[in-house]
């Protein structure tokens, strides 16, 4: 034993009473196995710098059993009246040397005098000697004597599966230090430090690709090129974030997977930097979900309330295969997370990553600069750096799309005077008379009192908008191309370019919730075996064990929660097209309300009022489906079951993205396509319960109801749901979880005084949730923007105003509402481009058919081509109107005042293409609708192909990898083979440098050797020992 370590041995059970001046002694359980082993704390277990306890520190190398009932760890007390300043409130361990780089959370419950209470003794249970080591921490844990009330058992069992997780993680060569003496009442942290020998192994094993010592210029353009981007540089520098991981890089340091073997070939000259605190978190949690607790997973435990639990309710509480998912899922810790960096706002605070990332990205005021997506990744790591890259290549991408709608949108303006469809409906001198919009109470009315819906439809019914939907096609393949592009720049940029997915499922551990069912399954089973085979050999039933605990889950296990799941989204699709309906109930019938009770000038304004209130009441029932569909589709995925989080993740966005695209879409969907679609004519109308007749387009068309039902529905989803919902909510969490922690504080006014350490303050942020909210609202916005961009131009111009805040707001979110998350490592953003891939196909089919029959582009062509006497547009709304004669009417449909208009009414107007009254085939329909109709397909068919065409095209004329990339990924591959080439014959020379020697020293051992007395014939072999080092 080394001069500085001590032995503790066992103390008599006397002594247990014991108190010792400067030593805390934490309750243990009693009757343990009297094992003489020694266990290895070593500097793990020092709490404070010998600087200032102003003593020298003990390092406590191995410490035996101690015979009495107590169990944490013995530690020296700080004499230091600051001790939490070296550790920088908690970014350290208290000897302010080792890094804190993940913190578990429990809960723990004081007795009054703010002690913890002591867990009863397990009278027969066995421990190795790892999950007997205690952890350093504060405070005088004292035995609870007899007086004391017992314990829940639930909180007794959650102790000792913490004490024996803990000790496995002590096990796997990490290093803990535990604090319950903390401003929070009743929350106990455990800080994890992961030593430099474990960072090594775990890296190599996850094959981490690591900075190498090799360093190579990075291919620059030569020329015009060269200009042009120094001037591009020059332009946009006052947008550039001010990070140094920002600046144009001119070399590169050659990247390979982590091996110890190989660490010569490793920058190691800072170990500390080496490995930053995004990897060393992601170390760790590797280390944490693999981590076991198998004692207590099949410990039953022993105590009254035990006996009254059921065997296989008991199992299931116990943690699963892998560790922290399941004790975080059954609460035994409360919490698991990465500490940050630091504060981010404050005078003295140190400057760190995390203030940067605030001050040059999660601030509205550099809304105008570009991000600093590498400082992000560095921060957050590979997929929610991706993220925001993506957020932001979107947001850039939309600003030519703006453009063009702003164009399209003026030019509607600009010849809205010009438009003669528009002009023949406004003139009062036509005097065409329309037939009534409902039944009885509504009247004959002058088609010239829809002027204004006529010249407001030609701002977004233009030609312009025909081209704005190929534009906006095109615009969606370039995009997607584009990103690919940049993406692969990420990938190169961040040393991804060798990483496969097949490498992260191989650590993606099962999921709690499957190993609880794969669980109890077993125990299903095995209690079947038993009562079938209760004289059993013991060593068959071991083997029975074995084989169930190979058991996994199959469809026939799913089937249940596969039907569920059926029957929900059948269930949950209907409900929306059934509050569809009733909206269109309420339009109908209050229309015809309204009809009665308006003043005339008010009468012409019914159609938009009606429209507008009805959008409105689609937008509230939108915004609440979101949120309660949101929760159905997680707990409709829970239900399954998935093994691993991936799959969990990828079912969960399916049914999330199916749900929430029929509640935002339905709506627009009948407008475009239904509304006025099914009307029947005068005389003959299509009711709804025999009462509701079903309601018509404007005599300018549907479009302008479509724009305006799109325009309140997108852009008050935006502003409501993902705006303020995302800074009131978190502000509201926020605030109760203040109010909760100020409640507690009050209780104890010593732990109010204290500052709060680093983990303290992180515990009080909002848990990460995950990139599916995100990328969901983008993605739903993106179909607005893409989908029915024919009717509403100025959609992109919106979604960029939108995002420009979304950027900030999330960031903001990121950095300072929400605790670290645990960095990831992705090279792409997985499902969602496939679904984006397939918004924009389905873009292409919705536009054409959109243009082709909700606009009236195809049947202004038409009358131009075909009817038009003059070869002009004069005389087409008297085309597209059919005649009734009013003595059709049936009975009872009639208006109730004929003579609301000043005189007699016999032929009256419908927006419709049949036969007049005075026709032998009179209503039916004639051949100018087939004629139409016949156009409309045929540019349907047209606009799709040719532009599904184009957009191939383009994806195939714009290569997915940068040819610069491709190169330096070539030349990385090259220079790695030359090193290695390199290492190799330098090998090669030493072993025959080392040959020669030995020849040459052999040739002098033989020519010598007769010279050489007998005796000293053994020394011929140190003629050979001489020192090699290779």
């Amino acid at each position: 034993m080394d001069k500085d370590e001590i032995h503790l041995r066992r103390l008599p059970a006397p002594h247990a009473d014991r108190e010792f001046r400067g030593v805390d002694f934490l309750p243990e359980d009693l009757n343990e196995a009297p094992e003489e082993t020694e266990m290895r704390v070593n500097k793990t277990y020092s709490c404070l710098p010998a600087e200032e306890k102003g003593i020298h520190i003990i390092n406590i190398r191995a410490i035996e059993d101690i015979g009495y009932d107590q169990h944490e760890s013995t530690l020296l007390n700080s004499l230091s009246k600051n001790p939490d300043a070296d550790c920088k409130f908690g970014l350290y361990f208290r000897d302010g040397k080792r890094k804190v780089d993940y913190i578990l959370v429990y809960q723990y419950k004081k007795s009054s005098a703010g002690r913890t209470l002591a867990r009863r003794a397990h009278d027969s249970t066995a421990r190795s000697t790892k999950q007997e080591q205690p952890l350093p921490g504060k405070g005088v844990q004292l035995e609870m004597g007899e007086s004391e009330p017992h314990l829940d058992y639930h909180e007794d069992d959650k102790r000792f599966r913490r004490e024996e997780y803990e000790g496995n993680l002590v096990e796997a060569g990490l290093e803990l230090e535990r604090d319950e003496d903390t401003k929070i009442h009743g929350i106990g942290f455990v800080k994890i430090h992961a030593p430099w020998n474990v960072l090594c192994r775990e890296a190599e094993f996850l094959k981490l690709k690591m900075p190498t010592k090799k360093m190579y210029q990075i291919n620059q353009t030569h020329g015009l090129l060269k200009k042009i981007n120094s001037v591009i540089q020059k332009i946009t520098e006052p947008i550039q974030p001010k990070v140094a991981e920002h600046k144009p890089q001119t070399v590169k340091r050659l990247s390979y997977p982590f091996s110890r073997e190989k660490q010569h070939l490793f920058d190691l000259s800072d170990r500390d930097s080496f490995f930053d605190s995004k990897t060393r978190s992601t170390i760790v949690y590797e280390i944490l979900k693999r981590t076991t607790c198998t004692k207590a997973k099949y410990s039953m435990g022993k105590g009254e309330g035990r006996k009254k639990e059921t065997t296989l309710l008991n199992k299931r509480r116990k943690c699963g295969k892998y560790g922290i998912t399941s004790l975080l899922a059954n609460g035994v810790y409360s919490a698991a997370y990465p500490l940050h960096d630091g504060d981010y706002e404050g005078e003295n605070v140190e400057p760190n990553d995390r203030k940067l990332l605030c001050e040059e990205w999660a601030s509205y005021g550099v809304f105008y600069k570009y991000q600093p997506i590498d400082l992000v990744r560095k921060y957050f790591g590979e997929k929610i750096g991706l993220y925001f890259a993506w957020l932001g290549v979107y947001t850039q991408m939309l600003i030519p799309a703006s453009i063009v709608g702003i164009i399209v949108f003026l030019y509607g303006c600009a010849t809205v005077d010009e438009n003669i469809p528009s002009m023949e409906m406004c003139d009062q001198r036509n005097n065409i008379t329309m037939c009534p919009l409902c039944d009885r109470t509504c009247s004959y009315w002058k088609m010239s009192s829809a002027c204004a819906t006529a010249r407001a439809s030609h701002l977004f019914d233009n030609p312009a908008t025909v081209f704005f939907s190929v534009f906006m096609a095109l615009w969606a393949a370039t995009f997607m191309e584009h990103w690919k592009r940049k993406q692969m720049r990420l990938n190169y940029r961040w040393d991804l370019t060798g990483f496969e997915e097949e490498e992260e499922a191989v650590k993606d551990h099962p999921r709690a919730e499957y190993e609880a069912k794969v669980l109890e399954k077993s125990l299903r089973k095995e209690h079947k075996h038993k009562e079938k085979h209760r004289y059993f050999p013991e060593e068959t039933a071991n083997k029975w064990r074995q084989r169930t605990d190979k058991e996994k889950l199959t469809w026939k296990d799913r089937f249940p929660a596969y039907l569920t799941n059926f029957v929900g989204i059948i269930f949950m699709v209907g409900l929306t097209f059934a509050i569809v309906f009733g909206v269109i109930i309420y339009r109908i019938s209050t229309a015809a309300a309204l009809a009665i009770s308006s003043t005339p000038s008010g009468r012409s304004s019914v159609r938009v009022t009606v429209t507008a209130t009805a959008v409105i009441i689609n937008l509230v029932v939108i915004i609440i489906l979101d949120e309660v569909y949101g929760c159905i589709a997680r707990w409709l995925t829970q239900i399954e079951v998935p093994k691993t989080d991936k799959n969990f993740e990828e079912r969960l966005i399916f049914k999330a993205f199916l749900l929430k695209f029929v509640n935002a879409y339905t709506p627009i969907f009948y407008v475009a396509f239904f509304k006025g679609r099914f009307v029947g004519r005068p005389g003959d109308y299509v009711y709804i319960f025999h009462s509701f007749r079903m309601e018509e387009c404007a005599p300018g068309g549907c479009l302008m109801e479509l724009c305006i039902q799109l325009s309140i529905i997108m852009l008050g989803k935006q502003l409501i749901q993902n705006n303020l919902f995302e800074i009131g909510i978190p502000k509201m969490k926020k605030f109760i979880r203040y109010m909760k922690i100020k409640r507690r504080r009050s209780l104890d006014h010593e732990e109010h005084m204290k500052k709060k350490q680093r983990y303290e303050v992180d515990y009080n942020l909002e848990p990460f949730a995950g990139l599916t909210p995100e990328y969901m609202e983008m993605i739903i916005q993106f179909g607005f923007v893409t989908l029915f961009v024919a009717s509403f131009p100025l959609a992109p111009l919106f979604a960029l105003l939108n995002n420009i805040i979304e950027i900030r707001l999330d960031a903001k979110k990121f950095v300072t509402e929400l605790r670290r998350p645990v960095a990831v490592r992705a090279k792409d953003i997985g499902i969602w481009y496939n679904i984006l891939r397939g918004i924009g196909k389905l873009a292409v089919i919705i536009n054409a058919f959109v243009i082709s029959f909700t606009s009236d582009f195809i049947p202004r062509l038409v009358y131009l081509y075909m009817y038009s006497e003059n070869g002009t547009m004069h005389g087409f709304v008297n085309h597209t109107l059919s005649s009734f004669n009013v003595s059709d009417f049936q009975a009872g449909t009639a208006p109730n005042d004929p003579m609301d208009l000043g005189y007699e009414v016999q032929i009256c107007r419908y927006k419709d293409y049949r036969e007049p009254p005075w026709s032998e085939n009179k209503y039916d329909i004639s051949k100018d609708f087939w004629a139409v109709l016949a156009a409309r397909l045929a540019f349907v068919i047209v606009f799709q192909n040719l532009v599904m065409f184009m957009s191939e095209f383009v994806d195939w004329i714009i290569p997915d990898i940068p040819k610069d990339i491709s190169q330096q990924i070539h030349k990385e591959k090259v220079l790695m083979v030359e090193v290695f080439m390199r290492e190799e014959q330098g090998k090669l020379q030493m072993l025959e440098t080392w040959k020669d020697k030995d020849k040459k020293k052999g040739e002098n051992c033989n020519n010598h050797s007769p010279k050489l007395p007998r005796s000293h014939s053994g020394s011929l072999s140190s003629c050979h020992s001489y020192p090699l080092d290779i």
